[in-house]
């Protein structure tokens, strides 16, 4: 090894420079050890966790090949792939630009506070040679100076504040490990003996990052337990990525790292004794992406065993890895002790409201919804309740109804199946990948019978679930209270200072009326009088017990008067503790 304690380079190098970020561009340089002859080199369409096709490639200008003093004719094959003509035993330097203005979590960022980045929108991948290890070195530019650095790749030689040289073992671990840059809060704890980091950016100067640490540990220790028991999870450290900002939620999971996007207003704050509702959102928010960390990342369908990054991979079974995941992060939160029945049953009570709400429900299967995520959910427009249903939130309701069923039969958990999947396919002797019949399976092997006959009601059919009586044997009482306007009329609206339709319910009493996406609700006609209405609710004020009243509608700059007939009070769910004993043995953090 070289005296300065440098290992041998790599076969391929990343050099990456915040060059610019006024301009938001990053600038990279790629050295390819021993390229072949006709070197192809291609950039991501897609980042995994994030089904949709976003052509990270449109962020990429001026690029430029050479071999030593030589430029090397390179040719755009299509929108995401290059082909450089090389001579051999010389080794290859490509140069580009990024342009970083997305501050998202799936895409990459750069200006003068604050940079991010995914490596599948930074770094061509080289093909051949993507088993190969794959250096990345972050350069501390003038432009950046003071800044820190935070990412989940192994270091090899970096400086206090975290910049230098990092290896991946093969380009799937480069991609999966993004880098956050900047002048950000950190702080460190340890959950089961794990280390692990939280980094936020954008914070103010109310932030409690102690409160934040402690929840998160709390977290991390129940699904730890969760999977293991008492023994070690397949990470050994873990970091978490905070952007706070005004207005934004969201995340993205990778193998040892998330990255998470707030609202700066959700996040704890000193001196602070309630839970917010925002925060709880967000501590959800951490659990979903930790939970991950297992369930997609290393328990993952047999259809992401090996990923293409130029084109849609399919699977069926996102409403098992978003869905059921989507269940345990609120579950899991009552387990840590951050939230009461009566807080999980609310959160609860919201799901299968969204989910009874969304006629959609009674058109797709969950295992359809995964299949045309690539479609469909990543591009909603004013049919989608109509049309389609969310993998997770029907998803994370088909997982309840397995559980409670399980449990309800008394020869095992959902708890359990998930362990044993776990075992069989994601850290036992198995392949590391799992199908529905492994789901199956399990389901069997535990259970005691076949589940052949839910899995084609709940999974692959539309008909409704059986959350009533399941919920109400476990204990829970299901109420049914008035619904809100827009629900009783089967709209979605959004109103500030007036009313603008944005969906209009399949089946319901607007859609029969008339009304439609894009119209301006102005105002109604009852009795002969005129009202304007500057929000839904004044519906009732000025209907009194009319049945029917015509709505004023603007459309495309032309005056409607539909006729409207009210209907009668629908129901909404509100969930309640009807006998608590049997919900504590349900929620109780040990089984």
């Amino acid at each position: 090894m070289p005296k300065n304690n440098t290992p041998p380079a790599a076969p391929l190098h990343y050099r990456v420079e915040a060059a610019d970020p006024q301009a938001h561009l990053f600038r990279v340089t790629l050295t390819v050890a021993q390229p072949a002859a006709q070197q192809r080199v291609s950039l991501p369409v897609w980042i995994p966790g994030s089904y949709l096709v976003r052509e990270f490639s449109k962020s990429l200008q001026r690029l430029r090949a050479s071999q030593g003093a030589r430029a090397a004719a390179c040719s755009q094959l299509d929108k995401c792939s290059w082909q450089v003509e090389c001579r051999p035993g010389q080794p290859l330097v490509l140069t580009y630009e990024i342009h970083a203005f997305d501050n998202s979590v799936r895409t990459a960022w750069l200006d003068a506070s604050r940079g991010f980045f995914n490596g599948t929108s930074l770094c061509l991948r080289v093909e051949g040679q993507e088993d190969q290890p794959h250096d990345l070195e972050l350069v501390a530019a003038p432009a950046i100076a003071g800044w820190q650095v935070a990412t989940g790749l192994p270091a090899l030689k970096t400086s206090k504040n975290g910049f230098g040289l990092y290896r991946a073992a093969g380009y799937d671990e480069l991609v999966d490990c993004p880098v956050e840059m900047g002048r950000f809060w950190s702080g460190e704890f340890k959950a089961c003996g794990v280390p692990h980091r939280f980094v936020v950016a954008g914070a103010t100067a109310s932030f409690d990052g102690a409160r934040l640490l402690a929840d998160a540990r709390r977290i991390c220790e129940a699904e730890i337990r969760f999977w293991h028991g008492s023994r070690k999870p397949p990470h050994p450290n873990y970091l978490f990525m905070l952007n706070a900002v005004d207005e934004g939620y969201g995340g993205l999971e990778h193998r040892n790292s998330t990255a998470l996007i707030c609202n700066r207003r959700d996040l704890p704050r000193r001196g602070e004794a309630r839970q917010p509702e925002g925060y709880t959102m967000l501590l959800g928010l951490i659990s979903h992406e930790y939970f991950h960390t297992w369930n997609v990342k290393r328990l993952r369908p047999t259809d992401f065993e090996r990923y293409d990054y130029e084109r849609e991979n399919y699977t069926p079974l996102l409403w098992f890895f978003e869905g059921f995941t989507s269940y345990y992060d609120d579950l899991l939160l009552r387990r840590a002790g951050l939230l009461d029945d009566a807080g999980y049953l609310k959160l609860l009570n919201k799901t299968a409201n969204q989910v009874l709400q969304t006629p959609g429900r009674l058109v797709q299967s969950v295992a359809q919804a995964s299949r045309d995520a690539w479609v469909k959910y990543y591009r909603p427009d004013e049919n989608t309740p109509n049309a389609t249903v969310s993998y997770y939130t029907k998803g994370a309701l088909v997982a309840l109804c397995f559980d409670l069923t399980l449990r309800a039969e008394g020869r095992t958990t959902l708890d359990e199946v998930m362990r044993a999947l776990w075992q069989r396919c994601g850290a036992g002797q198995g392949r590391g990948a799992m199908s529905e019949a492994d789901f199956a399976a399990v389901l069997h092997e535990l259970g005691g019978r076949s589940f052949a006959k839910e899995i084609a009601a709940w999974v692959h059919g539309t008909r409704e679930l059986p959350l009533q009586a399941l919920l109400q044997r476990h204990g829970v009482a299901v109420l049914v209270e008035p619904a809100q306007p827009a629900q009783r009329l089967g709209l979605r609206v959004t109103e500030n200072g007036g009313i603008q339709v944005k969906t209009v319910l399949r089946g319901g009493a607007a859609e029969r009326a008339g009304l439609a996406a894009g119209d301006e609700w102005l105002g109604v006609e009852v009795a002969g009088q005129g009202w304007r209405l500057g929000k839904l609710d004044e519906l009732a004020l000025y209907a009194g017990t009319a049945r029917k009243v015509t709505a004023l509608v603007a459309r495309d700059k032309r005056l409607l008067r539909l006729d409207l007939a009210l209907p009668a009070a629908a129901g909404t769910w509100r969930l309640a503790l009807r006998d608590a004993a049997p919900v504590k043995l349900w929620l109780a953090p040990h089984d």
